[in-house]
């Protein structure tokens, strides 16, 4: 039964705005325009990354496959996610849209949140010499996932210290330096 309180289920009343004042989620067209928006990004970042790689000098001796190996993967993984991606839109296609009258292009929150963020990447950015990677990384990502996974701080702490630690020992194990800053490793 719906009420001007929401649908209400087994005696308790659903909330009347699901997305608790968040912007609300993206409907019918405007799923098919960020997608095609995305597609359309992906294909051009990635043709110019392989182009890139490409510019990458070869040298004759040390590794057999060389510099441009890893570079090339990142392109070819982008170019899959592609390809997935083009894959859904195109099984999508025929599926009814719901529109949303009078529903704005951009909401002022999710542009808001989304400046904040590359003024925190650009922070990282400054701070990634200095402090070198572990730190930098860890204290990029603890106030992100502070932000977006609210209440959980032990997981959160532990996530980014881990994430960082895990991919400074990977690229140490795969002999690419990374800075590093105040620690002694």
């Amino acid at each position: 039964m719906r009420g001007s309180r929401g649908i209400q289920r087994g005696g308790s009343a659903a909330l009347a705005d699901p997305w608790m004042g968040r912007s609300r989620p993206l409907m019918g067209e405007e799923y098919e325009m960020v997608d095609r928006i995305i597609l359309a990004c992906t294909i051009l970042v990635a043709a110019i990354y392989l182009y890139a790689t490409t510019l990458i000098p070869s040298l004759e001796i040390g590794d057999p496959l060389g510099p441009k190996a890893f570079p090339r993967l990142i392109g070819i993984v982008l170019l899959i996610a592609a390809t997935l991606l083009a894959l859904e839109m195109w099984r999508d296609r025929g599926k009814a849209t719901a529109k949303v009258a009078g529903a704005a292009q951009f909401d002022p929150k999710v542009l808001k949140v989304l400046g904040v963020v590359v003024i925190w990447i650009g922070i990282y950015y400054s701070m990634l010499e200095g402090l070198g990677y572990v730190l930098a990384t860890s204290a990029f990502l603890l106030p992100l996932m502070a932000w977006f996974n609210r209440g959980k701080w032990l997981a959160n702490a532990i996530s980014a210290v881990g994430f960082a630690a895990m991919m400074y020992w990977l690229f140490v194990a795969l002999e690419v330096r990374l800075p590093r800053g105040v620690l002694p490793f």
